[in-house]
């Protein structure tokens, strides 16, 4: 997986990001073209996150994230690779890797979910 952090901007940042928005799909045609695109997607703004907490049964909702750094989590792209040579590959072609950060990690992968048709109603 790669995690993608920009610096927190304000709206003229965000639009710069966006006018980069034919490197990324270059990036992502590459992805696809290799067939190790399985998912990706953009946040919005921290600002509009909530962040939730439970503690003993209790639901704590704050508005926001969950801590305040120069670096926002601004999306991800789930792919498949065969090493990581190939995951710095992909990452070094993102626009964001210039500017702010790309962090690779590996998922561990989970049994499958069960199908909708077998869970109980509710």
């Amino acid at each position: 997986m790669l995690l993608l952090f920009a610096p927190d901007g304000d709206e003229a940042e965000r639009e710069r990001r966006w006018a980069q928005l034919p490197e990324w799909e270059a990036v992502l045609e590459e992805l696809r073209a290799a067939g190790s695109l399985i998912a990706n997607a953009a946040l919005h703004p921290p600002d509009t996150a909530t962040t939730l907490r439970v503690r003993e049964d209790d639901v704590h909702l704050v508005d926001g994230p969950f801590a305040t750094t120069k670096e926002v989590l601004a999306g991800y792209f789930l792919i498949e690779c065969a090493d990581l040579d190939e995951a710095v590959h992909y990452a070094s072609r993102t626009p964001i890797a210039k500017y702010g950060s790309v962090e690779i990690r590996p998922v561990v992968e989970l049994p499958a979910p069960t199908p909708y048709s077998s869970r109980p109603a509710r």
